[in-house]
């Protein structure tokens, strides 16, 4: 087993239980109004760029994946992690909190 192989190994539950998003789903979500107004950035946010990422990573064999691959699945779930602990009270559904977490590719209405 390649460090690759170690890498993604070590992070593959967690980044399948923060990713909740499948990759189609994922892609049209990028595509909304919604989705490019959230996020911290210049022209496009780091988390609409993460969306893109995760869904090449999604459409990759588990076995194709790279360690950065492997540091961008921890990325992910690091933020999807401290994202939902800031859950604010009430409906979230058309908030920024919710629209952020869906562009990291975690839907918490799911």
């Amino acid at each position: 087993m390649t460090t690759t192989d170690d890498d993604v190994a070590e992070i593959w539950d967690d980044w399948q239980d923060a990713v909740n998003m499948a990759p189609a789903e994922l892609e049209k979500w990028l595509e909304t109004d919604e989705s490019r107004s959230v996020g911290q950035g210049d022209g496009e946010s780091v988390g609409h760029r993460s969306g893109r990422r995760i869904v090449e990573i999604k459409r990759t064999n588990k076995t194709d994946l790279t360690a950065d691959d492997a540091a961008h699945m921890r990325k992910v779930v690091g933020y999807v992690h401290r994202h939902l602990a800031q859950r604010p009270k009430g409906d979230v559904e058309d908030t920024d909190w919710r629209w952020s977490l869906m562009n990291w590719g975690h839907d918490p209405l799911k």
